[in-house]
């Protein structure tokens, strides 16, 4: 339904009633005054900073602890009911790797602990993202990516299977996929 507060801005903040919500426009996470707000977890999400040392700049801004809402190259990467029992205290910044991953990988273990997967293809059918053309044009990397996303179904790669090889190590080289968006 309709919601019935009230909702302003003043300055930088948004007030949803009376209650402030700092915003920050900030290109450096480091630059973010997060110990000022008592953040202490940073869900980073821009898809810009999914390595350790750059999603490790919301540390220096006073937050304790960052898990990137993508796949990154080299943070320890858990998705929960998988491998989070082996989640350590000490580690800062980690991924919660993708949200295809997120839904095969416990498909995976399941069928995995009980049958044991030998190798295996996922298709995954996914909405269009921010990098798909709205109208058709030129792609740098190849004609389809220059399709227009909404009205046409185009192939793509995915790192989704590949992924859950990270958080389930048997399975790492037995997966692979593919997407449509």
């Amino acid at each position: 339904g309709q919601f019935k507060g009230e909702i302003k801005v003043e300055g930088a903040d948004l007030v949803i009633n009376g209650k402030k919500i700092r915003f920050y426009q900030e290109r450096d996470p480091a630059n973010i005054p997060w110990a000022e707000t008592g953040a202490y977890y940073i869900v980073e999400s821009t898809g810009v900073f999914t390595t350790t040392e750059k999603a490790s700049a919301h540390l220096k801004g006073g937050a304790k602890k960052v898990v990137i809402s993508a796949p990154s190259a080299d943070a320890p990467m858990f998705v929960m009911g998988v491998n989070n029992e082996t989640y350590k205290s000490d580690i800062n910044v980690l991924s919660n790797a993708s949200c295809t991953t997120n839904c095969l990988a416990p498909l995976a273990k399941v069928i995995h602990d009980k049958y044991t997967i030998i190798e295996g293809l996922m298709t995954t059918v996914h909405s269009y993202t921010a990098t798909q053309k709205t109208v058709d044009g030129p792609s740098a990397k190849d004609w389809r990516g220059g399709r227009t996303a909404a009205a046409n179904i185009i192939p793509s790669s995915t790192g989704a299977a590949k992924a859950v090889g990270k958080v389930i190590p048997d399975l790492n080289g037995k997966l692979t996929g593919m997407a449509f968006r």
